[in-house]
């Protein structure tokens, strides 16, 4: 991933400044302190809010230049495409174990066309919560997930597994489209 940058008025870059303690991440993790102690009472806020600025500060997330356009009904496609796949894949799963024969497996390298780690990270994401396949390895060098699928029984299951998820990065990527570099600048 490239650094984030911020462009000066007078056309040069810097890095853009990074905050380990993000508003956003605090929030969140104060919300999830207090569905653990499942009460909402002020010692709790102050406390879950000191966790989490404490868990921001010990352990900064870096920054991640989210800068892609949201188009809401290609979205919805990935989001309902998702969903007949986890019921497709599970219908499949319970057949190879109904089945009771030997199974192959195999662990299938996808390269994907996307430079970008938030597009692997979806697709990863996505992928392993399909039943019958899990990312085993992410190379973020070369933007390659390995990932283990279940019932793989020759080459050109293999290919098909590949060729899928490609086909859920294209989707990701028309739904979820980079802005043109002078937009995200702005």
């Amino acid at each position: 991933m490239s650094p984030v940058t911020r462009t000066r008025r007078d056309g040069t870059t810097r890095p853009a400044r990074h905050r380990a303690v993000q508003p956003f991440a605090v929030a969140w993790l104060t919300l999830v302190w207090l569905a653990l102690w499942g009460d909402l009472t002020p010692l709790l806020v102050v406390g879950g809010v000191l966790v989490a600025v404490g868990v921001c500060v010990v352990f900064p997330l870096p920054p991640i230049d989210l800068a892609a356009r949201v188009r809401p009904l290609l979205l919805l496609g990935v989001v309902v495409r998702f969903l007949l796949d986890v019921v497709r894949a599970s219908i499949q799963v319970a057949g190879v174990v109904l089945r009771r024969r030997p199974v192959r497996n195999a662990v299938v390298a996808v390269d994907l066309e996307s430079a970008s780690d938030f597009v692997m990270t979806l697709v990863a994401a996505m992928l392993s919560l399909i039943p019958g396949s899990v990312v085993v390895e992410a190379r973020r060098s070369t933007h390659t997930l390995y990932l283990h699928v279940l019932d793989v029984p020759d080459a050109e299951a293999a290919e098909a597994f590949r060729r899928d998820a490609l086909a859920l990065e294209q989707r990701l990527l028309r739904a979820l489209p980079p802005r043109p570099v002078e937009e995200a600048r702005s």
